[in-house]
């Protein structure tokens, strides 16, 4: 029994070390030093999902451990043959059967039937962005995730798709809603390694043609960031400065690399009705940093109609998740008759303030409820448990662009999310938000090609 737990000590500390040679192969052609990397591998190791998936894998790993010890000594008491029979028999067939088993439901689940005709025409294959937003002045973007060393092949493809924004994503971090200071940057006047994997990205669309957005989003290991909440005034306070700290820094990078677009904020709805002031303050010192357009990324409950600094911002921005119908497998017809209710009201606030209104993001998984809560995020298990229908994410997609793109103070869209990690294989039986390899991303190809009917030249 000792030596058993010997060998589990042992077996964890292999585990970390080979994760920590995955990740130094993984990132080795980067140019950065060895303790950069290694300060990178310990930030990443202390991430709480991190640690998680890492013991469940060496639970794993230890339930492989003993299965084989057992086998092995069947083998001494009972012969060799023994013990590969059993070890065949009531090991290897039952994972044989659990693996065909899961991969059935999954392919039946993802095995919708949908009819739809892909419309080759609208795709954009000359490789070279149309720049229809110089005429027109639409946003068609997407937010963007899965950055490499090299993006040719990933810019290339949201060319194809028509887009010519991409928002630009890096993560603010915090533990929870009653953390009172955020990660905050080491140094506001060098890049970090994430930094420099922003600017590259950003420099690389820039280099094809593209407009971006950088849009920091604060994300946290345990609850949500719209509703921060803090003891008292100081932690407030104290919050708010390390935030001030962040986007400034951001500031100053959408400044150097001539970035059209920033968002000072995403669904923060406790700070700005607790901080009004702080934020227009904070408006106002980003705007001596950076000469570009500004937005705030507002949720699209009970926070948007709310917030009063809309004046010194150039676009009211809002994160469109909007609910559009009750029912599952809805028609085109029922999901434009959900806009109904909501476009009085971003008419409304786009009057109050004489602002355009732009969805910094509208997005909706491949599932039959896509359409009810387009809020929620979906599960790796869902697969196993939901039929796909990539038919509910095409209508929600024709119906929203139908509704909202010829408005005239409409100033376009950020489809969420565009994942470059995504392939036609994975697709198949993805139920997420990614539109690619999809008929939606046939969709906003259409869509993104064409002028609004009031403006066409």
């Amino acid at each position: 029994m000792q030596k058993r737990g010997i060998h589990l000590v042992l077996l964890y500390l292999f585990l970390w070390v080979a994760t920590f040679v995955y990740f130094l192969v993984r990132f080795s052609r980067r140019n950065e030093s060895l303790s950069e990397y290694i300060s990178f591998f310990f930030e990443l190791a202390s991430r709480k999902f991190i640690l998680i998936g890492f013991h469940i894998l060496f639970l794993l790993c230890c339930l492989l451990y003993l299965v084989l010890v057992h086998f092995v000594n069947v083998g001494r008491k009972k012969g060799s043959r023994t013990a590969w029979r059993q070890f065949s028999f009531r090991f290897l067939l039952p994972i044989v059967f659990l693996v065909v088993g899961f991969k059935t439901v999954v392919f039946i689940n993802a095995n919708e039937g949908h009819d739809f005709q892909w419309d080759h025409g609208a795709m954009n294959t000359s490789g070279k962005t149309n720049h229809y937003y110089e005429i027109d002045q639409k946003h068609r973007g997407a937010s963007v995730f899965g950055w490499s060393d090299d993006n040719t092949e990933a810019i290339n493809n949201l060319i194809r798709a028509n887009v010519e924004w991409v928002a630009v994503v890096p993560f603010l971090h915090q533990e929870n809603e009653r953390t009172s200071q955020m990660d905050v940057p080491v140094s506001m006047e060098t890049y970090s390694r994430r930094d420099s994997s922003i600017v590259r990205a950003i420099n690389d669309l820039h280099n094809k043609g593209l407009h971006v957005h950088l849009k920091p989003h604060l994300w946290m290991n345990e609850g949500w960031r719209a509703n921060i909440q803090l003891k008292d005034e100081e932690a407030w306070d104290q919050w708010f400065e390390s935030y001030r700290k962040n986007m400034l820094k951001y500031a100053k990078i959408a400044q150097e690399t001539n970035t059209e677009l920033f968002c000072v904020g995403t669904e923060l709805k406790t700070s700005i009705k607790k901080q009004p002031e702080k934020w227009r303050s904070l408006i106002s010192e980003i705007r001596t940093l950076y000469d570009g357009k500004l937005t705030y990324a507002a949720n699209w409950h009970d926070e948007y109609e709310h917030i009063d600094f809309w004046d010194q911002l150039d676009y009211i921005g809002i994160q469109a998740y909007f609910p559009l119908t009750k029912e599952e497998h809805p028609t085109l017809e029922s999901i434009e008759k959900g806009w109904d209710k909501h476009l009085a009201a971003l008419e409304a606030v786009h009057k109050k303030y004489g602002k355009p209104v732009l969805f910094t993001e509208v997005g909706y998984k491949s599932t039959p409820d896509a359409t009810i809560k387009p809020w929620e995020w979906g599960s790796y298990f869902n697969k196993y448990t939901m039929k796909k229908s990539d038919r509910t994410q095409q209508l929600a997609y024709e119906a929203m662009f139908k509704k909202n793109w010829d408005k005239p103070w409409f100033a376009g869209i950020y489809i969420w999310e565009w994942q470059n990690r995504t392939t036609a294989e994975s697709a198949k039986t993805d139920l997420d938000f990614s539109p690619r390899f999809k008929p939606a991303e046939n969709v906003i190809a259409k869509w993104f090609g064409t002028y609004p009917s009031h403006q066409k030249p």
